[in-house]
């Protein structure tokens, strides 16, 4: 399984950026697919995933503004991010979870770090008030 990210960056408060991450290895659109982020001094948190049938769960600190989505003929799958705010700034990973088809996440929409063995390189995404 490989997973490469793209598209992050340095915007000011109120931006936007789209990350994407592009997927080979293993049958895409199966699976759970999920973006985690890290930022320095904290805990990974995943605020973003989306299973085979296309459901969807955001982690409350970045619902209504992080939508994920997937392209199946690409084989890549997005996180598009607006309304950026300085604590947004993370290194952000995409990940699969490769042992199953739904998502599972905590009450606050959050995935599971430990559910995920697959994991991108990271892409820096910083904010700037």
């Amino acid at each position: 399984v490989r997973l490469v990210e793209s598209g992050g960056g340095s915007v000011q408060a109120g931006g936007s950026l789209r990350l994407s991450c592009t997927a080979s290895g293993y049958t895409y659109s199966r699976y759970c697919m999920a973006w985690f982020r890290q930022a320095a001094g904290k805990d990974g948190e995943g605020v973003a995933s989306i299973d085979h049938d296309g459901n969807t769960n955001y982690g409350d600190s970045v619902k209504g503004r992080f939508t994920i989505s997937q392209d199946n003929a690409k084989n890549t799958f997005y996180l598009q991010m607006n309304d950026l705010k300085p604590e947004d700034t993370a290194m952000y990973y995409c990940a699969v979870d490769t042992s199953s088809s739904v998502c599972v996440t905590d009450s606050g929409g959050y995935s599971y770090t430990w559910a995920f063995r697959h994991w991108g390189q990271g892409t820096q995404v910083t904010v700037s008030s």
